[in-house]
């Protein structure tokens, strides 16, 4: 299995997309709470992934964005293969 890491914050329902998405595929992944007006942390994601936004999704080291690229890789049925 990818060592995944997920970069969440409350009320955020794509946060919530992502997470149902990746329980339903069976795979684990680390979730680190970011509180929304926490800048500091968001400048720390955003210097891992060039992105301020959550979520933010690191597979295998490998930054792949929020919740538009997590399903859109789905679709394309290139997810498996990167989570497996």
């Amino acid at each position: 299995m990818a060592d995944i890491t997920m970069y969440t914050s409350d009320r955020c329902p794509y946060c919530s997309r992502a997470k149902a998405l990746l329980t339903k595929k069976g795979v684990e992944f680390d979730e680190i709470f970011i509180a929304l007006h926490d800048h500091e942390a968001r400048e720390r994601i955003a210097e891992i992934t060039g992105r301020r936004t959550v979520p933010q999704i690191i597979i295998d080291g490998t930054p792949i964005g929020g919740w538009d690229q997590l399903s859109a890789l789905d679709r394309a049925g290139q997810l498996d293969a990167l989570i497996a």
